[in-house]
């Protein structure tokens, strides 16, 4: 009888403690804050313009992934210092839309089959602000936007990557 009572009562006994444990997992520290970051892709044209996207991080990593009618196709990477975003940010800052919202620029006048760009600002908890261009689409303001994308491969030595390429084979577009 003893033999009975303790298989019964050790199954229980073991139960009971198990209540006295916590469920919770151990707390960890918040992961940081992601990096801050300016991405612009460059999207087809009617010609053989260059498609690629370059990201530039606020510790100044600038990858840079050739598209299509690029000297340089695939994912490449290069140091600018924490001095090249800085610089993109202040150059674009001018154009950019309120935090966290998705904005277009307005013509004036348009112009067809020009590159079209997508420029992505990320805060550092991932807020994305963005601002669509079309590079036809003309006004002052929209001037002196497409100049600083004009200057931007060389601003962030990416030329030799983003120049334009026409491969035998490849349409356009």
């Amino acid at each position: 009888m003893r033999q009975k009572t303790f298989w019964f009562l050790a199954p229980a006994a073991v139960l009971s403690l198990a209540g006295c444990t916590s469920a919770t997992a151990p707390r960890t520290a918040p992961p940081p804050p992601a990096e801050a970051a300016i991405t612009i892709s460059v999207g087809p044209c009617f010609g053989f313009c260059p498609v690629y996207s370059v990201m530039v991080s606020s510790s100044g990593t600038i990858s840079f992934e050739g598209e299509r009618h690029t000297a340089a196709l695939g994912k490449h990477q290069r140091e600018g210092g924490a001095a090249s975003y800085s610089a993109l940010a202040a150059a674009l800052a001018p154009f950019r839309p309120s935090q966290g919202t998705v904005a277009r620029t307005t013509c004036e006048q348009q112009i067809t089959d020009q590159p079209h760009y997508d420029i992505s600002w990320t805060a550092n908890d991932g807020t994305v602000t963005k601002l669509q261009h079309d590079r036809g689409c003309r006004s002052p303001k929209n001037d002196t936007l497409n100049a600083v994308l004009q200057d931007l491969p060389d601003q962030l030595g990416i030329e030799p990557w983003a120049r334009q390429l026409t491969r035998p084979g490849v349409s356009r577009g």
